[in-house]
């Protein structure tokens, strides 16, 4: 089961902006979202820093795409 964090007030209303732009539900969003942070941060230093390699194979850091 995913790890579902409640968002601040301030998070829901920039991803609800976000969306409405998109024409897109939110849930399908925060997906985008989490699919394009991969390539605007260090992957190495997230994949040194990581602490659970348990889910490297689904994990958007390890420059595969998820299956």
């Amino acid at each position: 089961m995913a790890y579902t964090p409640e968002l601040s007030e301030s998070a829901s209303a920039t991803l609800r902006r976000i969306s409405w732009a998109l024409n897109q539900p939110m849930t399908k969003t925060m997906n985008a979202i989490f699919e394009k942070i991969p390539s605007l941060m260090d992957r190495e230093k997230v994949c040194e820093t990581c602490r659970d390699p348990s889910a490297c194979n689904i994990c958007g850091f390890n420059g595969k795409e998820a299956a």
